[in-house]
């Protein structure tokens, strides 16, 4: 019989996170940011049937400032990734270690009843999650 205590997403998620509209400039976006530890911006759904995106840090850096381009000019519709691939915040933080390294991920919406509750990053897991298992 295994003792080992599970660890779910929800205990070390964050719940702090930006929900940004895709028609945001990138300048705006950021100067609005209230949770910039969480390295991303989550974008709203535009109606009930669409899905939400996700814009990371890095993406702003590779798209916008690598490209020389201005925040002002940019619209975060144009550097997101839509659909985002979303975790279960009742996941064991194992297999979203799995499923982050599967996908090429770094950060992922936390989900319950399909609404965003929290942001989850590799940092998270292994900080946290390690931490509750020593």
């Amino acid at each position: 019989m295994n003792d080992r205590t599970i660890t779910r997403v929800k205990h070390v998620m964050k719940t702090g996170f930006d929900l940004v509209d895709g028609l945001d400039n990138v300048a705006d976006a950021l100067r609005n940011a209230r949770h910039p530890e969480s390295k991303c911006l989550l974008v709203k759904k535009r109606h009930e049937n669409d899905e939400y995106g996700i814009v990371t840090y890095s993406d702003i850096a590779k798209h916008v400032l690598g490209k020389g381009k201005a925040p002002e000019r940019v619209n975060i519709y144009e550097i997101m990734t839509k659909p985002v691939l979303g975790v279960d915040s009742a996941m064991d933080i194992r297999y979203c270690a799995r499923l982050f390294e599967h996908f090429s991920l770094a950060h992922a919406p936390v989900m319950e009843n399909g609404e965003v509750v929290g942001i989850v990053g590799f940092t998270d897991l292994v900080l946290q999650g390690l931490k509750n298992n020593l």
